[in-house]
């Protein structure tokens, strides 16, 4: 793509970046086939195209008005498009290193000022969303509908989290959410690994992976949860820990991140850097052939996977996670554009609710199309939005699999 942008916009290195980026996009268009709000909109400028064409406009030194902002902010940065791209364009990086320049130069009402603040003072603090839900479930049968299905009932407790010695062992994120709306998920991970021969860590200095307030565009505050948890990880690494696991892909995806995000810090960059490149999904380290040995299905289950964006674009370990239930005895049924999100997509549910909705919608008329007893998924985001109207119950692959451990008996 031509763009001319001056020496004095090039002399920053996030610019500098941003054009690089920029000038990789040859304006095929293959980005709009698979961009869930093109195709819910049918605008050039709510597509990955039309979205280059905005931030190049800007770095040229054109006016940047709402209509810039409105337009980044209706995208996902679930990059689907960048799995279609033929040139390689890092799409996902370029939204998240101009969202804060733009927000910088078109500013934000008061409104959406405090709505984004009280998401990045909530969310990522599991006290204060531990507080917030239960006033919520308590209030939750004089809501609206609208509303009440934004607030998951009460979840059943969570088997005991096991803490045998293993040799083997890997920390884990606790998550921020995942404690209060999904327990059940970290205590079957601990289940299954424990199963296997590996001892989960989870570390109490250890925080937000800082994936929530980095795509509000607060990267100097994203860069303070990451410094936490690399001071707390690197040293669980240093003595012995093989990996640092996340049972949200979405919060993966930000970890192995990090070495980008603290490059520019000297204090950081060495060990962040070392960080990233031990972070892995469950489905890279659990064996799906000692899976099959460890648990086996006991009867027909059909089972629709939706693996998340952060999984299949960011990650690309999906075939994985599928491979593992497969390997336990799980059917795995037919889901049509399992490439689209479905519109949890961290706080974009909170902040773009008509939209969010319809990609909803159109996610679960997919994954119920083949009939299945139950909906699986791996990040908590996608979780709680899918439970939200799905007729199956939806649960996490690892819940599923540590359910039909084989007993010595059998």
């Amino acid at each position: 793509m031509r763009a001319k942008f001056s020496s004095e916009i090039l002399s920053s290195p996030d610019n500098a970046e941003m054009a690089s980026i920029m000038r990789s996009c040859v304006h095929c268009g293959f980005c709009n086939a698979t961009c869930p709000t093109y195709g819910l909109r049918g605008d050039e400028l709510d597509g990955p195209r039309g979205r280059i064409y905005l931030i190049k406009s800007m770095l040229e030194d054109a006016a940047v008005t709402e209509k810039t902002q409105s337009h980044l902010d209706r995208c996902l940065t679930c990059r689907a498009c960048e799995t279609t791209c033929p040139s390689g364009v890092k799409y996902g990086r370029l939204v998240e290193l101009a969202r804060p320049l733009v927000d910088e130069r078109v500013g934000r009402t008061l409104l959406e000022r405090l709505e984004r603040r009280l998401i990045r003072l909530i969310i990522p603090n599991t006290r204060r969303f531990g507080f917030l839900m239960a006033i919520a479930r308590l209030l939750r049968p004089i809501f609206p509908a609208a509303l009440r299905e934004f607030v998951p009932p009460v979840i059943p407790s969570a088997k005991a989290i096991l803490n045998s010695s293993h040799e083997r062992k890997m920390v884990l994120l606790d998550g921020c959410v995942q404690p209060v709306t999904g327990p059940e998920i970290n205590a079957a991970a601990h289940a299954v690994f424990d199963r296997l021969g590996v001892e989960l860590l989870t570390l109490p200095n250890a925080g937000c992976c800082g994936a929530v307030s980095y795509h509000l565009g607060e990267v100097a505050e994203a860069k303070r949860y990451a410094r936490q948890n690399v001071d707390t990880w690197h040293a669980a690494l240093e003595r012995g820990a093989e990996a640092v696991v996340s049972t949200s892909t979405g919060c993966t995806a930000m970890l192995k991140e990090y070495g980008e995000l603290l490059a520019g810090d000297p204090a950081y960059a060495k060990r962040a850097q070392e960080v990233a490149a031990a972070v892995r999904d469950p489905s890279e380290v659990l064996d799906a052939g000692e899976l099959g040995r460890a648990y086996q299905v006991k009867s027909e289950q059909h089972i629709a996977f939706h693996a998340p964006c952060s999984m299949q674009h960011s990650l690309h370990v999906a075939d994985n996670a599928e491979a593992c239930l497969r390997a336990v005895g799980f059917e795995l049924t037919s889901v049509p554009d399992g490439h689209l999100c479905c519109g949890s997509a961290g706080s974009y549910s909170l902040l773009q609710p008509r939209l969010s909705s319809q990609l909803l919608d159109q996610k679960l008329t997919a994954l119920q199309s083949d009939g299945p007893t139950v909906i699986a998924s791996a990040n908590i985001g996608c979780l709680m939005h899918l439970r939200r109207r799905a007729e199956p119950r939806v649960q996490h692959w690892l819940e599923l699999i540590s359910a039909y451990e084989v007993s010595d008996a059998d």
